[in-house]
């Protein structure tokens, strides 16, 4: 996917999204697309993440976020500007 441009977005996903295999299906995808970032479960419930990559691969990751894995049931993404810099992708714990 090299020759497109650098995309850096901070995910916030609502609704069924712990206990559903969420994060680690997170970072297969992620893995999949050459994808770096973090992502964890919140307190209240939702699903927080950074992904940093070309342009096209962080919007199939934004894709795949809108549904996630089988099991999760989506109500809400929310997106905005990502920033910092990761070398992979990683499952943080609960923040």
């Amino acid at each position: 996917m090299s020759g497109s441009a650098r995309a850096s977005k901070l995910l916030r996903i609502y609704g069924r999204v712990q206990g559903v295999y969420f994060r680690e299906s997170m970072c297969q995808k992620a893995e999949e697309l050459g994808i770096t970032g973090w992502v964890r479960n919140r307190r209240d419930g939702s699903v927080e993440a950074t992904v940093q990559g070309e342009s096209l691969a962080v919007e199939k990751i934004l894709e795949w976020a809108r549904q996630g894995p089988a099991a999760a049931r989506v109500e809400q993404l929310e997106v905005s500007e990502g920033a910092g810099s990761h070398a992979s992708f990683q499952r943080l714990e609960t923040f």
